[in-house]
């Protein structure tokens, strides 16, 4: 995942939270418009691991929702991998016979 990638996952975790990117960066600790900043693109900004996972947290998400392969089916995916997980074995190789004759 380039910086690119992960300044788009900020910009679409923090919408999807309701957060502005003054109210953002206040929440994470940082100066007003540290988050304006990082979305700007500037290409010699970048975010501290520590300052990533804090907005992951203030953005009420996950690391695994934040480097999912596909963050907008995480919900979904995670979902079915929960029922899954309690599924008999029957019923996941009924499941795994349907998936493979789509």
């Amino acid at each position: 995942m380039d910086k690119e990638e992960v300044v788009r996952r900020i910009g679409v975790m923090r919408t999807k939270a309701g957060l502005s990117a003054r109210e953002l960066s206040l929440r994470i600790g940082k100066n007003s418009a540290y988050i304006s900043r990082l979305e700007s693109k500037n290409d010699s900004f970048e975010p501290s691991v520590s300052a990533l996972l804090k907005i992951i947290e203030a953005c009420n998400s996950t690391e695994s929702e934040f480097f999912y392969y596909d963050m907008y089916a995480y919900v979904k995916d995670k979902e079915i991998i929960d029922l899954l997980q309690s599924a008999s074995t029957a019923k996941k190789e009924a499941i795994l016979t349907l998936l493979k004759n789509k």
